[in-house]
């Protein structure tokens, strides 16, 4: 019975992680879009906001995710950081190509 009960704990724990990544996971993807769209307007400072929001999500989602969706969600994570980076300096077209490159990222760490 004690095995039984601590099969089911685990399992149990693996489901409620993989829905805590998966709920970061979309709120990176949401605020990493809405990066693009004001990176391509052209309105840096707004991009850098939703940049470095999708980032502490996908940070959030990182230490939970597991195999190929974590290396997806890294590389994600680099990706909004050089795009942080980019808006900082004003350089809308980096900083837009580095978030794109996240979400291409973030969508594959959902499949």
């Amino acid at each position: 019975m004690n095995k039984l009960a601590s099969v089911f704990a685990a399992s149990l724990l693996c489901l409620s992680s993989n829905v805590f990544a998966e709920q970061h996971l979309d709120q990176a993807i949401e605020h990493a879009n809405a990066a693009v769209v004001e990176g391509e307007a052209g309105k840096t400072s707004e991009l850098a906001v939703h940049a470095k929001a999708a980032l502490d999500h996908s940070l959030a989602a990182s230490l939970v995710a597991k195999s190929v969706s974590k290396n997806h969600i890294d590389e994600a994570s680099k990706s909004l950081q050089d795009s942080i980076d980019h808006a900082a300096l004003n350089h809308a077209k980096p900083a837009t190509s580095s978030a794109k490159e996240a979400v291409v990222h973030l969508n594959a760490a959902k499949k």
